[in-house]
């Protein structure tokens, strides 16, 4: 005999005191969950075979994320699944629409060009708050912030960077932008990016100005020494844009946000309407949250054919965004008087890290699944698995529109941790262990934080990333390892297999199509297709491979990948690495 399986359904226009069956549905999925523990905690018959929350089609917007618990979790025998309804599209929204567009008449600060071609807006309110934002889209597509040299990734190269003052010298800007309050410079830093509030210019007289950030960004870019600027490469000095300024708003397609008023001003493409348009600002960082303790974790849980929309990324407004690598920022940093340490004779700098935001995260937690859902127009991580993640799988899942990573997992040795030191938990089960991520599609990752990847796994065990698609990404594709050790560590039989890379290192370099990083026993890297990588147009050497073996890597057999040329990067590799292609 079959147990009974419970289901709820949740409706855009359903009411959170009705009984949540398909006649009766409830509003929100918070009341759905807070149902199905209920049915759980009082051991009801119809739960025997599992719950269902079923969600039907629609937008729900969420003003906080929603919380899953260790109440919330199944058993084998009984999950909790969060799904769409069979043939219609749920959406989870941190997004909120921006309305009541006129034309910008009269503002002196618009550049001549774009004088009557530019709207303006009132922020939304969320709460009882404005809503500043780094992200705005209109009819699905990503504008780009007012930018100094139109398009998002066009840039020009520094003249200077000073770590005496803090400084860095570039051509003297063609617009006046004394008046830019809330300006900012996008650095191109090696394999990374640095987001520099700017503080004050003075134009030099000889067709150069110094620019100067606010603290703690300042302070973090000038006194770390992986990654800085480089003034003289190979290819050039390394290359920086100016953003956020009405006075650089030139082009069809850029918006800029005002502070304090909040006003959000937008040139649309083709001369069109905004009011015609459905613009969206994200106004939430975090759509889900899925969160047990070490003691009780959460289980058995499962997202199916959700999709997850509009999470907003506003930190580097705050603090700016300084990072080592991978979108991990830097929280304090500097290179050492005298290079060494026990664990490192040779290492000549400190950095201690925090993890990117990210829409949907994963802690402490056991059999969680997302299976055929979508990620789209994300600020900065898509989904996280953080910490004491174990037997859980992404599968069939597509992430577009992505700020920062796809999919991450695993630590970096964030927070106190020294990120060099090599990293095993002192209680086992805290280590991120046998996940699953397959079949997915990544294109367009990345897109906001150049530095990060489309799939970044950090301190892991037996996980397997099997044949995933990636396309589109500024630097890395699929990354797994962290440390920069030869020493072992939690890392061991990790797994990549039969994924597609092509379209990587469109920004940065040393990069990887593939990139491994310290000592990984037990791993494999076997029947992956990869391109070339791209030719990085502001990059200052050509350090980009299809398959990159960076500091210490060791452990992994490489066999049958499939490649124009192989073309290996390496940088101190183990005497266990063993390449058979």
């Amino acid at each position: 005999m079959t147990a009974q399986k419970l289901e709820i359904y949740v409706s855009t226009d359903g009411n959170d005191r009705a009984e949540g069956t398909a006649d009766a549905p409830l509003l929100t999925v918070g009341a759905a969950l807070k149902q199905a523990r209920e049915a759980r905690r009082l051991g009801r018959a119809e739960a025997q075979g599992g719950i269902d929350i079923i969600l039907r089609g629609g937008t729900y917007n969420v003003g906080k994320p929603i919380f899953i618990r260790p109440e919330d979790s199944g058993t084998p025998q009984s999950p909790t699944t969060i799904r769409n309804a069979e043939g219609e599209t749920a959406v989870i929204s941190g997004g909120i629409g921006v309305t009541g567009w006129r034309k910008a008449e009269g503002d002196g600060r618009l550049p001549a060009a774009a004088q009557g071609k530019v709207w303006v807006a009132e922020a939304p309110m969320l709460g009882n708050k404005m809503v500043y934002t780094r992200q705005l889209y209109a009819d699905g597509r990503k504008a780009v912030r007012a930018t100094q040299f139109g398009g998002p990734y066009a840039m020009e190269r520094m003249k200077a960077f000073s770590v005496d003052d803090e400084s860095i010298t570039i051509p003297t800007p063609q617009v006046d932008l004394s008046r830019a309050g809330q300006l900012e410079m996008l650095v191109h830093q090696r394999w990374a990016i640095a987001i520099l509030r700017v503080r004050r210019m003075a134009d030099l007289g000889d067709g150069t100005t110094k620019v100067w950030f606010h603290q703690p960004e300042s302070q973090l870019e000038f006194a770390h020494p992986w990654p800085q600027p480089v003034i003289g490469g190979e290819r050039g000095n390394s290359a920086y844009t100016l953003v956020n300024a009405i006075e650089l708003l030139d082009s069809p397609g850029e918006w800029y946000q005002d502070y304090p008023s909040g006003r959000i001003y937008y040139y649309p493409e083709d001369g069109r309407n905004p009011n015609d348009m459905a613009v969206v600002v994200p106004a939430v960082e975090q759509l889900v949250e899925i969160g047990g303790t070490r003691e009780r974790q959460v289980s058995n849980v499962t997202f199916s054919g959700l999709s997850f929309q509009y999470a907003a990324w506003t930190r580097p407004s705050r603090e700016g965004h300084v990072t080592l690598q991978g979108g991990f920022r830097l929280i304090d940093a500097y290179k050492l008087a005298e290079p060494g340490l026990p664990h490192k004779a040779e290492l000549e700098n400190q950095a201690w890290l925090a993890r990117p935001e990210a829409a949907v995260a994963a802690q402490f937690a056991t059999g969680v699944s997302f299976t055929g859902c979508t990620f789209s127009h994300v600020g900065a991580t898509a989904l996280d698995l953080r910490y004491a993640v174990s037997s859980s799988t992404v599968t069939s899942c597509t992430f577009t529109d992505v700020g920062g990573t796809a999919i991450m997992a695993g630590s970096f040795g964030e927070g106190g941790f020294e990120t060099h030191i090599p990293y095993s938990p002192a209680i086992p089960t805290d280590l991120c262990r046998g996940l699953v991520i397959s079949n997915c599609r990544i294109d367009d990752a990345t897109n906001e934080d150049w530095g990060c990847a489309a799939i970044s796994a950090g301190y892991v065990s037996d996980i397997d990333i099997v044949q995933n698609e990636v396309s589109n990404v500024n630097y890395s594709g699929i990354c797994v390892g962290w440390g920069w050790t030869a020493k072992e560590s939690c890392m061991r039989n990790n797994r990549i297999t039969g994924n597609t890379v092509t379209g990587y290192a469109k920004m940065l370099y040393d990069a990887g199509g593939i990139y491994t990083l310290s000592n990984q026993p037990g791993s494999l890297i076997s029947g992956n297709t990869i391109s070339l990588p791209a030719d990085a147009p502001y990059a200052t050497n050509s350090r980009a491979f299809c398959i990159y073996f960076d500091e210490a890597t060791d452990g992994f057999t490489v066999e049958n990948n499939t490649m124009p040329k192989p073309l290996y990067g390496y940088n101190k590799p183990g005497p266990e690495l063993k390449i058979k292609d």
